[in-house]
């Protein structure tokens, strides 16, 4: 009787703690949109754990079933599986990032070694593996986009070590979970370096390039630009050498057990890049042409610089130095260009931002966008959009998070709180999507203006939104952004061309006080000015491309010596001159605060933005052929092509179909003016 009474009241807390949980609940909310205000942080770790236990039982099933295997009964089954875990994890861990509070951070460290165990149940599970692989060698029949999903999944099994044996198999899981702690605690150091520097300094880390643009005390640039460039390498605490040389010496091991040399030979195998070599070879040649750009800039600079020595504000003798560049590229923009930044950020308040953004989007997309006042947003800065297309049919929910605080990792991104799929219903669940940006924001005396590098973030990150937004696939993992890293950043820096198109501009550039439009003269100085400084921007892009691609080419005998920071800052040091790299020039990204390779997936990969561009800048070509530019006949065509496809399809082959050809390499050093 008492074990049967205590069997009830057990029953009774689940449920109790069911009903009290928001994520164990269906939610009643417009668009199937989270209910912020009811979300407690104790609630994710109950849901998180139920969450697995659900598609545990759901692969289970799929195992147990007696029928032998198809795309339906598997690969499908599979696809639908875990919608509760993505329905936590899709609000958890973009909270993590945007209002990362001590104890939101703490349930982080306590959930990512549950969940990456829980991935690995999945994926060195060599039941289910057997009927991908059923599916996968039968695959002929299937319809394409079913034969990308089948031959991802089937990848990913392999990728993940189905193939090792027991041992092996092991300790691939034991690298997995390692990883994703070390992964998370690279990041958490990096916010705590963010909060130090802006401590030290008195500016955030967003804030530093129009710091550094317009300080004239330099020796106050010096310290800055020393504070900036040594996050992670204080031997403290915060210190990222260890964890960076850790996690390194981890992926090579597991490279190693899938019979791959090095981390970027396994990385790179199913990328569109396809090896090492392709890589170091695109980046050389981008390399060369930006340092011999960057040599005429300094000549350029240091003329400024001379006039300020014989002025007496400098020592005689005195030259460009890394913490002079943006000042003086600055000076030297103003006078070749006569671009001053206060004379353009009036034009470009926030609001006017968003607006020309969305703008761009109904002018060649038709979509339509308005304020959705009844979705709630997780922080007040945050405002909601419903989108729908042109016909009125709903594209999905957008939140626009622009502005930085202290609790926000640094960056801009795109994240899906909701991916679009088709549900077991037949029904086209639409996404929500949010852009995340660290904008300045208004203070008592002034608006958010924005400079033109922080537009094109604007108009870059609602590229990536688009692809989410606009996919029409059937399955999840192929849908919107599920495409190969050397590939997503061609659809957000397509985006940034539309930001200086004067048919758009003059929509949207209105000055905050008098409501003038932009002049057209202010708009021929910006689109001039663009290929501007390209030596330096390109340099430091391609540097730590070069670094990432170096530090994932090594092989476990390479990495035995590297041990403390000063071997990783002497290894830095060597990959950078060997590359070329000027003095005057650091790496966008120095190792201990390469985020992007250390802790957001792109380990051999940063390469991927400038490999983008290509594709990017040869596609644009199209628009720049026909009148008007902003052409919704032509944008149809990439939107049904690329947009709807998400990676349905092979990049290349998409590509082939709206261009016609394949990429022109050449395409990125003209539109830099590089060459």
């Amino acid at each position: 009787m008492k074990k049967f009474l205590m069997t009830i009241l057990s029953a009774a807390a689940v449920i109790a703690c069911q009903n009290a949980n928001p994520f164990l609940q269906e939610w009643d909310t417009p668009y199937g949109t989270a209910p912020f205000s009811k979300i407690k942080t104790s609630d994710y770790l109950p849901a998180i754990k139920e969450g697995i236990r659900q598609q545990r039982a759901e692969i289970d099933a799929i195992i147990a079933n007696p029928d032998a295997p198809t795309f339906e009964n598997t690969i499908a089954a599979y696809e639908l599986s875990g919608q509760l875990l993505a329905k936590v994890t899709g609000v958890f861990y973009n909270l993590s990032e945007t209002d990362g509070t001590p104890e939101i951070l703490a349930l982080l460290d306590e959930v990512t070694p549950m969940l990456s165990e829980a991935e690995d149940e999945i994926f060195l599970n060599p039941d289910l593996f057997d009927r991908v692989r059923a599916v996968y060698e039968a695959s002929e029949g299937l319809d394409r986009e079913q034969q990308m999903v089948t031959k991802k999944l089937f990848d990913r099994f392999v990728r993940n070590g189905i193939a090792l044996d027991e041992a092996g198999r092991a300790r691939f899981k034991e690298i997995n979970s390692r990883l994703a702690v070390l992964s998370q605690e690279f990041g958490k150091h990096l916010l705590a370096e963010n909060g130090a520097f802006k401590e030290a300094t008195g500016i955030t880390v967003p804030a530093y390039p129009d710091f550094m643009s317009s300080c004239e005390d330099r020796a106050l640039r010096e310290k800055t630009f020393k504070a900036y460039s040594s996050r992670g390498n204080h031997g403290d605490a915060n210190d990222n050498n260890a964890i960076a040389l850790e996690i390194l010496k981890l992926k090579t091991e597991q490279a190693n057990l899938l019979g791959f040399a090095t981390p970027a030979d396994y990385i790179l195998d199913n990328k569109m890049a396809g090896n090492a070599g392709t890589v170091e070879e695109f980046l050389s040649k981008i390399m060369a042409a930006s340092m011999k750009k960057a040599k005429e800039e300094i000549a350029d600079m240091q003329k400024v610089m001379d006039e300020d020595v014989a002025a007496g504000k400098l020592p005689a003798g005195t030259k460009i130095a890394p913490w002079d560049w943006w000042y003086y590229a600055e000076k030297v923009r103003a006078r070749k260009y006569d671009l001053d930044e206060s004379l353009t950020k009036p034009y470009f308040q926030v609001d006017s931002v968003r607006k020309g953004v969305f703008t761009a989007a109904h002018m060649l997309y038709g979509i339509n966008f308005e304020e959705a006042t009844d979705v709630e947003v997780y922080n007040p800065v945050v405002k909601a959009y419903k989108l729908t297309d042109a016909d009125g049919s709903l594209i999905g929910i957008f939140y626009c998070d622009y502005f930085s605080r202290d609790i926000k990792r640094g960056g801009a991104w795109m994240n899906n709180f909701r991916e679009q799929y088709v549900n077991a219903a037949g029904e086209d669940v639409r996404p929500i999507i949010v852009n995340s940006c660290n904008f300045p924001p208004a203070t008592e005396d002034a608006p958010s203006l924005l400079t033109v590098d922080e537009v094109q973030t604007a108009f870059h990150e609602f590229g990536h939104a688009l692809h989410g937004f606009l996919s029409k696939c059937r399955y999840g993992d192929v849908s919107g952004t599920n495409v190969t890293r050397d590939f997503v950043e061609m659809f957000s820096q397509i985006n940034e061309h539309w930001a200086f198109e004067p048919e758009i501009l003059k929509q949207y550039a209105h000055h905050y006080q008098t409501g003038e439009t932009i002049p057209m003269e202010l708009v021929e100085k910006i689109n001039n000015a663009l290929k501007f400084n390209q030596g330096f921007v390109t340099g430091e892009l391609c540097a730590a491309s070069i670094l990432d691609m170096a530090w994932h080419e090594l092989d476990s005998e390479d990495l035995a010596p590297i041990k403390t920071a000063d071997d990783v800052r002497a290894f830095e040091e060597k990959v950078c001159k060997e590359m070329g790299l000027i003095d005057e020039i650091i790496p966008r990204y120095r190792t201990t605060y390469f985020n992007h390779i250390f802790n957001s997936g792109y380990s051999a990969g940063y390469y991927g933005y400038l490999w983008s561009e290509v594709l990017d800048r040869d596609a644009f070509a199209e628009f720049e052929k026909v009148e008007p530019r902003v052409n919704p006949a032509l944008a149809k065509k990439f939107r049904e092509t690329f947009l709807e496809k998400g990676g349905s399809e092979e990049p290349m082959t998409l590509f082939r179909q709206f261009k016609g050809a394949d990429p022109d390499p050449s395409a990125l050093l003209r539109g830099r003016g590089l060459e």
